[in-house]
């Protein structure tokens, strides 16, 4: 057989006519489509850390329930790091702008936060220096072991504690656990209200004159010849009242104010560094001991919650500037949703220290 009769007739061979194929939804325009909406997730992500920030910044917090989204003011950073890793290492979500947002709010959280993490630079304590090891801890409701607690002050060679959040059966347990005899001196206000036990004898124990939901209790000691006061606190909590909560933080900032530079405030104050009624506060005087010491990751709550850490400090230890931080940390005690912050201060010389109010 002949070539031109293989092919037909003797004439040339078709040409293959290409058949279009039918586009399917949803394909032409996708990468496109995926970029929009990664851009849309990552700006989305971004509000959180930008509205808490601007919470921050304006203090909108005092009194009102934005207070309780801001504890986790520290922990936005991470969703603008995780924003900014995004946009600049997955190609198909590379974007300045959205880039540079992300970088700006990690930026201004770092520059609030960083001062917490570094040491005051303040003079070293001089060794003669008196010292006052003082301790706070929530009892949830005086779920808290006794023995354990027992156990903190003599291992840690408490001179004062403060326990919040004490039924009447809690003092009396901790009474049958021998506190008693490690801390003899005591001002003691059951439920929800503060109370003092201490190594050194009380003068004038009492309840503060100010305006909060729980009664303040409050103390003085006689410490290296200098009278050290004493303010166990107890604050109301955001969730239940903002507003009432706001009041009692403010209540304490005006007895800040009264009490002079030889003042120890320590206990629940359901508040963190980052609101608004804290840092006034601190502004009246005080002295936040773990941001003193360059410890600003201390959260102290919630405990006891399966595996998870606690995510937030609510106890503080804060005081005058009559007295400086050597130490500071924080103990688990089995029982309480709470963990226990000791904190060692050096009462400093009268040429250090400002001159009593």
């Amino acid at each position: 057989m002949s070539e031109t009769a293989a092919c037909g007739h003797g004439g040339a061979p078709p040409e293959e006519t290409a058949v279009p194929q039918p586009t399917r939804p949803g394909v032409l325009g996708s990468p496109a489509r995926g970029r929009v909406w990664g851009l849309t997730v990552c700006t989305l992500v971004l509000a959180v850390p930008a509205a808490l920030l601007f919470v921050r910044l304006t203090g909108m917090d005092d009194g009102t329930q934005l207070a309780v989204p801001m504890v986790l003011f520290p922990h936005s950073a991470a969703l603008a790091l995780l924003v900014l890793g995004a946009t600049t290492a997955v190609r198909p979500l590379r974007s300045r702008a959205v880039a540079a947002v992300a970088s700006a709010l990690v930026v201004a959280q770092v520059c609030l936060v960083a001062p917490r993490f570094f040491p005051d630079s303040a003079a070293p304590v001089p060794p003669s220096a008196a010292r006052l090891r003082v301790a706070t801890v929530n009892t949830d409701e005086g779920a808290v072991d006794p023995l354990a607690v027992v156990g903190m002050v003599r291992a840690g060679r408490i001179d004062v504690l403060a326990v919040e959040q004490t039924p009447a059966m809690g003092l009396d347990a901790l009474d049958r656990a021998g506190l008693g005899d490690l801390l003899p001196y005591h001002a003691l206000r059951p439920e929800y209200d503060s109370s003092i036990y201490s190594r050194y004898p009380l003068s004038r124990p009492d309840t503060a004159d100010i305006d909060t939901v729980w009664p303040q209790t409050t103390a003085r000691i006689e410490v290296g010849g200098r009278t050290v006061r004493l303010v166990a606190v107890h604050t109301y909590y955001p969730l239940g009242s903002a507003g009432r909560w706001a009041r009692d933080m403010s209540a304490l900032a005006s007895l800040a104010r009264e009490e002079g530079p030889d003042t120890v405030f320590l206990g629940d104050f359901n508040a963190t560094l980052d609101h608004a009624p804290m840092r006034s506060l601190l502004a009246a005087g005080l002295t936040d001991t773990h941001a003193e010491l360059g410890q600003g990751w201390a959260p102290t709550w919630p405990v006891g919650a399966g595996m998870a850490p606690p995510l937030v400090q609510l106890d503080h230890v804060l005081h005058g500037p009559g007295l400086a931080g050597v130490r500071v940390g924080e103990r688990s005690l089995a029982g309480t949703d709470h963990r226990a912050v000791v904190a060692e201060l050096a009462v400093l010389p009268a040429g250090d220290a400002s001159p009593e109010s």
